[in-house]
């Protein structure tokens, strides 16, 4: 299967919160997707250097509304990991308020911030193909 593996941030993120939210749901996706993160790797004195991932990560931008669209479309895809990071989640002090937190919210009520998603590479073109680059200037 081609696959591909691809991070959506809301547009209207400072530049720190993106950083961060993009962090929380690479760590995240790692985990979910181990066959993202590969063997060590060596250099020519020896040392040993983490594997990284092997497939390209493109980091692209949408508005807050289309990142709910795009949960709940990725959401009905079977063959499709998604992790989402949402204000529930970058208000959460530590993993326990978070957890505590959303559990008392309504998922129609969350309001997604970034998310990560890796599949078959024609699904995710089709969900996230028409967004622009992290950092692109619109038109440029």
């Amino acid at each position: 299967m081609d696959v591909k593996c691809v991070m959506v941030l809301a547009d209207d993120l400072p530049v720190g919160l993106a950083v961060n939210a993009a962090g929380v749901l690479a760590v995240t996706l790692g985990h979910k997707v181990p066959s993202l993160l590969p063997a060590n790797a060596v250099d020519a004195s020896g040392t040993a250097h983490a594997g990284l991932i092997n497939v390209p990560l493109p980091i692209l931008v949408a508005e807050r509304s289309a990142l709910k669209t795009l949960h709940e479309r990725a959401l009905e895809l079977e063959q499709v990991t998604l992790v989402g990071f949402s204000d529930v989640a970058q208000h959460a002090r530590t993993y326990d308020a978070y957890v505590a937190a959303l559990a008392s919210t309504p998922a129609e009520t969350l309001i997604y911030l970034g998310l990560a998603l890796y599949g078959p590479k024609k699904a995710l073109n089709k969900l996230v193909g028409n967004l622009p680059l992290y950092g692109r200037v619109p038109g440029g």
